[in-house]
């Protein structure tokens, strides 16, 4: 692929997080339940890439067995980080449960260890430590002690193990297809796995109010497309373990903008963490070398 700015893995990963920062604030604007919130987010999705033709290698792709299965895993755990994640935000703050997501980071490298082989250094790990202490300072003021605040905490950990497995699914099927092609088929079965899960527990599929349907749109164009499709996109070019560490930096972003826009405050503390954190994810990408897999630099 040409070298291309507009292709720059590190620009694609910069406006995925900022797209990806934006999730918690329209989960927090929707009043229908967690599920509901997920399923439209990836079925209105795929509808928004049937024009660009993505939908056409799951005709003509040339994917063995072995392939499908990672697909259908991947878009498996996918929903299940979907249906965790946002069931956190209905019980805990913007801050609590995005700083939970950034265990990410650390599930992935685990995984790139486990099953890839890959190798990492100390200078990778000691700036992932640096990412996480910085996001739990942003939590300390803000996580509670009820049993409410502690299970969204818990919902938003076992959200950041399923998207860090997702994502290391996906690493290795996107040396055989293309990231638009791999979003279309993965959103398409962990919308699926929603609708599924949504008819079995019988929860009212379509009765909700313009407002609802808006936040499930801004989700599917902004937060998907522009959010995680780039990043699905950018495993072409960095491990899973380099998006993962990009994605720290999302609970100081939604932190300012749950801020500005939900009122939520930002204690001093959290403002520390959040430095500490940008530092850690700074940090991390000083050294990219064992981060790039092929392609663009």
């Amino acid at each position: 692929m040409r070298k291309s700015v507009f292709m720059s893995p590190y620009l694609l990963l910069t406006v995925g997080v900022l797209s990806v920062s934006f999730s918690a604030i329209f989960v927090k604007w929707s009043t229908a339940p967690a599920s509901i919130i997920a399923m439209y987010r990836m079925l209105l999705t795929v509808l928004m890439l049937l024009p660009i033709g993505a939908w056409r290698y799951v005709i003509h792709g040339k994917l063995n067995k072995s392939d499908w299965i990672r697909l259908m895993l991947s878009g498996v755990f996918l929903a299940m980080h979907f249906l965790f994640w946002m069931e956190s935000l209905k019980l805990t703050s913007v801050a609590s449960s995005t700083v939970i997501l950034t265990l990410q980071p650390a599930f992935t490298m685990v995984g790139m260890l486990l099953f890839y082989r890959s190798k990492t250094s100390g200078a990778r790990i000691t700036s992932l430590v640096i990412a996480i202490l910085g996001s739990l300072i942003i939590a300390w003021g803000d996580i509670g002690l009820s049993g409410k605040a502690l299970l969204g905490d818990f919902l938003s950990m076992l959200g950041a193990a399923a998207y860090a497995i997702h994502l290391l699914f996906g690493q290795q099927l996107m040396k055989k297809m293309s990231g638009e092609s791999y979003s279309f088929i993965v959103f398409f079965i962990a919308g699926l796995c929603l609708l599924v899960f949504n008819v079995f527990t019988n929860v009212e599929m379509y009765r909700y109010s313009l407002n609802n349907w808006l936040v499930f749109i801004l989700l599917a164009l902004v937060s998907t497309v522009l959010g995680h499709m780039l990043f699905n996109i950018s495993l072409k070019y960095v491990d899973a373990t380099m998006i993962s560490m990009s994605v720290v930096a999302e609970p100081v972003i939604a932190s300012v903008l749950a801020l500005i826009l939900l009122h939520e405050a930002i204690v001093p503390v959290q403002f520390v963490g959040g430095i500490i954190t940008l530092f850690g994810v700074a940090l991390y990408f000083m050294n990219p070398k064992k981060g790039i897999i092929r392609g663009l630099r």
